[in-house]
């Protein structure tokens, strides 16, 4: 630590004595400062030592401004060397002295300037040793502790007791890791109790650093800062990879393309039990958000799942008794990270087969519109898809095509019509006052809808064709 007025004045070999004003302080000395000028303010910064001969403080106004504007700049002292132009102190510099509290002390003339200041350098010079000597152990300490299997938890571990304070980490304003910062509190901005250091990712995902109040600003903050980078930025990497691989695994098994042991086994090696029942979750995000699924990092309770992309949704797999709960936790953190998304949960099976079935049901589920969207039976549509024999999908363009090629040159709402229509069970008169239409209006148009695709909504076979179409096209 670097010396203290107090400490300087107990030097026996620099024979210093203290000659009134204020008692020493315990203060650190940031500087000595050699100075005969009759004004010394605008060459001061403050926390200094001044020293002086007093060659130019010749009258008591001289001596008195001196020593005010020594104040003024926030020094720590006057050393006053005698035996040069003063045999001894001038009372009116010390009586100016105790009236603005500034301690005063005697530097008899045996004693050079040049050795007060070098005391005062070398305690500096070790203190600042000693803080590279100390961020140099923190920076080991927190390497050591990120790359020693602790990971991110243990480097804030260790962070906070370097700091003697709370820290945590938030990713697209949920806690990621850390200490017991509120959740919800980074994206208000409004608890003042906590110190925000902003951690670059790459990624539009609001990462914070928060540190709890009191906080004094320290090097090793930022070390961490670039450790915390580094790291989320590999995870991002990690978890874009290995939900792709996993898509594809999952793309596999539900087309049908692999079943049975290999299966099991594949699964397997992704750390899924398929003995157990699982529930598939499925998160659907609007288009231009799609991107963020690849490398989205789980809440803290979520954490230990599989999960993939398939099909531009997020895919994750939970075990049976959390698949609900897992399904609402999902949407809500979604919706806190700014995040327009849909949640559909498949039911709970064993075994791949079984995986299969939960995620046709979750898919069909987001159909259904909602935030979260609970498990349903599969309708006879999602049951066909479910088979890549039968070319649903073929089918039900062939159908739809030109009504949505007619929609889009003449806005004829062919399609928007035919949707009302069998939701509303054939009836003109409820499709007529849904639409805000004439029911001759509704009827011309059923009969272009006829014309166009072959394929009467009147015809009970026909109608069954279009609405499977339309709900192909939906699930599509």
């Amino acid at each position: 630590m670097a010396i203290s007025l107090a400490d300087l004045l107990a030097v026996s070999s620099l024979r210093l004595e203290p000659a009134g004003g204020a008692p020493a302080s315990d203060t650190p000395i940031g500087w000595v400062a050699v100075t005969e000028l009759e004004d010394p303010l605008p060459f001061l910064s403050g926390g200094e030592v001044v020293l002086t001969t007093g060659v130019r403080q010749t009258t008591p106004a001289a001596q008195r401004r001196f020593v005010r504007r020594v104040s003024e700049a926030g020094g720590l002292a006057v050393g006053f060397g005698v035996g040069l132009s003063h045999q001894r102190i001038p009372p009116a510099l010390l009586e100016e002295a105790r009236r603005v509290e500034l301690p005063v002390f005697e530097v008899p003339y045996e004693t050079p300037f040049i050795a007060i200041g070098k005391i005062v350098a070398d305690s500096l010079s070790a203190e600042h040793y000693s803080r590279l000597e100390d961020l140099l152990r923190g920076h080991q300490v927190l390497a050591a502790a990120l790359l020693g299997g602790g990971g991110m938890s243990r480097l804030l571990e260790e962070l906070a007791g370097m700091l003697g304070t709370d820290v945590a980490l938030f990713q697209y304003g949920t806690r990621i890791a850390g200490g017991r910062a509120p959740a919800g509190m980074v994206p208000a901005g409004t608890d003042r109790s906590w110190h925000r250091v902003p951690v670059a990712t790459g990624l539009k995902d609001r990462c914070t650093l928060v540190i709890a109040e009191p906080y004094a600003p320290a090097a090793i903050v930022d070390y961490a800062q670039s450790l915390i980078s580094v790291e989320l930025s590999n995870q991002a990497r990690r978890r874009a990879g290995e939900r792709v691989t996993a898509g594809q695994l999952l793309q596999d098994i539900v087309r049908g393309a692999l079943a049975g042991p290999d299966a099991v086994a594949r699964l397997g090696s992704t750390g899924l039990d398929c003995t157990g029942r699982h529930v598939v979750v499925a998160v659907e995000v609007a288009s231009g958000q799609r991107k963020a699924l690849r490398t989205l990092p789980l809440p803290e309770d979520c954490a230990g799942v599989l999960t993939a992309l398939l099909d531009d949704r997020l895919l994750v797999l939970a075990p049976e008794p959390d698949g609900a709960g897992l399904g609402t936790r999902l949407g809500a953190y979604l919706h806190a990270a700014g995040f327009t998304a849909r949640v559909g949960i498949g039911g709970a099976y064993a075994q791949p087969n079984g995986l299969r079935w939960s995620y046709f049901e979750a898919r069909e589920s987001l159909t259904r519109g909602g935030p979260v969207n609970p498990p349903n039976r599969l309708s006879l549509t999602s049951l066909l898809l479910s088979s890549e024999d039968v070319p649903l999908a073929d089918l039900a363009a062939e159908a739809l095509s030109p009504l949505a090629d007619f929609d889009a040159k003449h806005g004829g709402g062919l399609i928007t019509t035919l949707e009302r229509y069998l939701a509303l069970n054939g009836s003109v008169a409820a499709v007529a006052d849904a639409l805000q239409l004439h029911r001759n209006t509704v009827r011309y148009r059923l009969q272009q809808i006829a014309d166009l695709t072959g394929f009467d909504p009147a015809v009970t076979a026909d109608r069954v064709h279009l609405y499977l179409a339309l709900n192909v096209r939906a699930l599509r």
